[in-house]
């Protein structure tokens, strides 16, 4: 007997072969029973670690962290727990809807829903706002002013003329909604110079006034068709650019009046838009108006009928004017705008008219 196991493939007597340190042993096969059996080389039956990298090794791809790989629920809605059935609540009863709130006195501050115009036809009311007294305190300074520069002489009348056709201009446009609308407002502007430059240079010939009108219709119409708006908003505009460049140049007939009828329209035109603004039913302020203007004209046209029945007219056509400005809600801007000129540029005409009637 041999101390080889059977079938160990090197003979008897024979040496098995060294190994190189990579090369893995190879599996003992059992002993005989009662046959001790000692393995020399039992200390090096272990599986022997790579410390480098190999091709396995560096074509593995590389292990995510745990809290990567775990499971996220989606966003917003709760995992669930267990498998135990939900309890769905049952739908709570709808409230009642709450009564739509009573709308109060038309205000400047508007609503958020619509607009107070709109909720003053609802209601039948007149979607009227007046301008105020702070406007009617300005219209009575530049009527003031055009008085004075008028006693003074026609280049101090000028300036005060010239400020009146520019606010013209611009509040006409923006009370009819069409802001900033720069190019109609310069239109009607440059109208209004070029009557009052015609009319210095023709000695105030009042002619120069409807020739100047005549060229400003036909100057806005070819512009307008030259405009690639909608046919609507051209109509629209053109009304606009007409109109404003009218009431600009109209007002140019207190350059081509008198001076003394400058004066006493120019002061029953600020009388009468104070008197308006006062705190007053409005059927009483127009009359309470008429007859501060007429009284005004009277006492500065030398205490005569012709004086107050000059300045009633003046008032009329102011009062006209100042109720233009009020129409639709206006804001703010148009207040003081032509809020302020377009009582003294409506009584512009009348002004000139009367005092030629007058003497």
């Amino acid at each position: 007997m041999t101390n080889q196991p059977y079938g160990g493939g090197y003979g008897y007597g024979a040496q098995e072969p060294p190994r190189t340190p990579y090369q893995q042993p190879q599996s003992q096969p059992h002993a005989w029973p009662g046959q001790g059996y000692d393995d020399p080389y039992a200390d090096q039956q272990h599986t022997q670690q790579w410390q480098g990298q190999t091709w396995e090794t560096q074509m593995q791809p590389p292990v995510a962290a745990a809290e990567e790989t775990s499971y996220l629920p989606p966003q917003g809605v709760a995992p669930v727990a267990s498998a135990a059935p939900v309890h769905i609540p049952e739908p709570a009863p709808v409230a009642a809807a709450e009564p739509e709130p009573e709308y109060g006195p038309a205000t400047l501050a508007g609503n958020a829903r619509i607009t107070d115009a709109q909720r003053a036809r609802a209601e039948g009311r007149s979607p009227v706002i007046e301008p105020g007294m702070q406007p009617a305190v300005l219209t009575a300074v530049l009527g003031l002013l055009l008085a004075g520069g008028a006693a003074l002489g026609t280049y101090a009348l000028l300036v005060p003329l010239v400020v009146l056709q520019g606010v013209t201009a611009a509040g006409w446009f923006r009370l009819n909604g069409m802001w900033p609308a720069r190019q109609g407002i310069a239109l009607g502007f440059l109208g209004a110079l070029v009557a009052d430059a015609a009319m210095l240079l023709s000695d105030r010939s009042p002619g120069v006034i409807l020739g100047t009108l005549g060229v400003w219709v036909l100057l806005s119409l070819v512009l307008q068709l030259r405009s690639h708006a909608d046919p609507d908003e051209r109509m629209y505009g053109l009304m606009a650019t007409v109109v404003a460049a009218a009431l600009a140049i109209a007002a140019g007939g207190y350059l081509a009046a008198d001076s003394d009828a400058v004066v006493v329209g120019a002061v029953a035109v600020a009388a009468a838009t104070v008197v308006r603004a006062l705190p007053v039913a409005t059927a009483a302020s127009v009359v309470i108006a008429l007859a501060a203007a007429a009284g005004a004209g009277y006492a500065v046209g030398g205490m005569t009928s012709d004086g107050a029945l000059l300045g009633a007219g003046a008032a009329v056509c102011a009062l006209i004017g100042h109720r233009a400005a009020s129409y639709d809600y206006p804001s703010r801007f148009v207040h003081f705008t032509a809020g302020v000129a377009l009582p003294l540029a409506a009584a512009g005409p009348v002004v000139y008219t009367l005092g030629r009637m007058f003497g």
